[in-house]
């Protein structure tokens, strides 16, 4: 019989010390054991954030710089990649794994739409994956492990609300969804440690701000999903250590790095009959852009000082990394930009290239986390041009079950829309991510993201 302890992670993106007043449920988890402010890293957004926790590394040990990047090699940038070989560390599982077994114990894992979930050496996993046709078309679905999972918990709970994951229709569902599929992996496959992922307060607090009479709220909403959590690690005595992320601060403006460049001559698009897209390949500088961090690709380092000065200059921008200071941030890695930017607290960066709207690239205008070369929070709008989106959207639907080809353009090209974002360190760490565990003992060992893997090794027992 094996005597490892059962641990639950709970990642509650967005939640922040200031915000905890609004979630009862995870406000009593933390009067209970332990609740305060936890350092993050830069840059404090998903994929990097994930990768640390996971590891217990800065960005420049397990080399995931951003939610993407450029990749030299091929001269693409991707962004969303999800498999767990980028990580360039031994993540949680695979040391546990690897623990237990010297031992002679049994290790188990769940991991629950956390991300580098493909290919990760657990042994239950459900992630969101759409099917993508030869025509073009691409069909909503979930993908795990084993192969049979997703249909146990589809069959229990109904078809995975993709809609509401990402996109002009994200919110509740999905993570409500998430909630009750991993406390139902917790009670029947009762792993040892269980990670589980609830985007829900990413997604108002980037349309609308953190600081609007609806964040308090979708707070409680967020918490009531938590609470299924709770309740499921409670029957199985495990632990739980819930945390965030990062905090999301208010934004008032936006800086567009990849038009700077481009009316500098230093940025080269392809024109063609679908839109401007970024020729990475002849352009000397650009910028991948990623909520408050920019990566900044500069081909010939003679040019690098020019192109620091030139954005150095813009007023959102608060400092431009160069090699000495990536190294002081965590950020020296090859695949980090040759420069880093910084934007004020209240600024973030957009990826935008092109000068004229009329040749946006057509996937602008879509939902396209995968072909878009930088991240793109539009994508949480309908378009408010568009008279009735969603009457709008519905017939694409409809066009897309009758198997005819279909664009779904409803996505605006302003990025004035967006009034909340992250990826810097909270100047106010109440503004920061947030710890929150049922034992008082763990807010003693647990100070930064980078703590968790070592806490979770020592409560499980390894």
């Amino acid at each position: 019989m094996t005597s490892l302890r059962p641990l639950v992670w709970l990642n509650v993106v967005g939640l922040t010390p200031r915000l905890l007043e609004h979630a009862p449920n995870l406000k009593a988890l933390a009067s209970q054991g332990c609740g305060k402010p936890l350092g993050g890293i830069v840059p404090a957004v998903t994929c990097s954030a994930q990768a640390t926790a996971l590891t217990g590394l800065a960005p420049s040990g397990h080399g995931i710089v951003g939610n993407g990047w450029f990749h030299r090699d091929t001269g693409e940038v991707r962004f969303w990649l999800q498999s767990n070989a980028l990580i360039q560390g031994q993540t949680i599982y695979a040391t546990a794994k690897q623990r237990a077994a010297e031992r002679g114990e049994a290790f188990t894992c769940a991991k629950m739409f956390w991300w580098f979930n493909q290919g990760a050496p657990v042994d239950w996993s459900v992630t969101p994956k759409p099917w993508y046709g030869a025509d073009g078309s691409k069909v909503f679905g979930i993908h795990g492990s084993p192969p049979e999972l997703c249909d146990e918990l589809e069959s229990a709970l109904g078809e995975f609300p993709f809609h509401s994951f990402w996109g002009p229709m994200s919110g509740l569902p999905s993570s409500d969804w998430i909630a009750r599929a991993s406390a139902q992996v917790i009670r029947t496959k009762r792993p040892t440690l269980t990670m589980v992922y609830l985007p829900h307060l990413d997604y108002d607090l980037q349309r609308v701000g953190p600081d609007t009479p609806q964040t308090a709220q979708r707070v409680r909403e967020v918490d009531a999903a938590a609470g299924e959590v709770l309740k499921a690690a409670a029957d199985i005595g495990a632990e739980v250590v819930a945390f965030s992320e990062y905090g999301l601060l208010p934004v008032t403006r936006v800086e567009l790095p990849n038009r700077v460049l481009r009316e500098a001559g230093l940025l080269e698009v392809r024109d063609g009959p679908f839109g401007e897209v970024l020729d990475t390949f002849r352009s000397r500088a650009f910028a991948v852009c990623d909520h408050q961090v920019a990566h900044v690709y500069v081909r010939d380092e003679a040019d690098r000082e020019r192109v620091a000065a030139l954005l150095e200059s813009r007023e959102g921008v608060a400092r431009v990394l160069d090699e000495r200071a990536k190294v002081a941030m965590g950020l020296e890695h090859p695949r980090s930009g040759d420069l880093v930017l910084l934007a004020r607290p209240d600024a973030w960066f957009a990826f935008p290239y092109w000068l004229d709207e009329k040749r946006a690239p057509d996937f602008a205008r879509t939902v396209d986390i995968h072909r878009k070369p930088g991240y793109d929070p539009c994508e949480l709008f309908f378009d408010p041009k568009l008279l009735a989106p969603k009457l709008r959207a519905g017939r694409k639907l409809i066009a897309k079950k009758l198997g005819f080809r279909y664009l779904m353009d409803v996505v605006p090209l302003d990025p004035t829309l967006v009034k909340g974002s992250h990826g810097l360190l909270p100047i106010d760490v109440n503004e920061g991510p947030v710890l929150i565990t049922s034992e008082a003992a763990a807010g003693d060992t647990i100070e930064t993201l980078a703590d968790l893997k070592a806490h979770a090794l020592t409560a499980m027992g390894l």
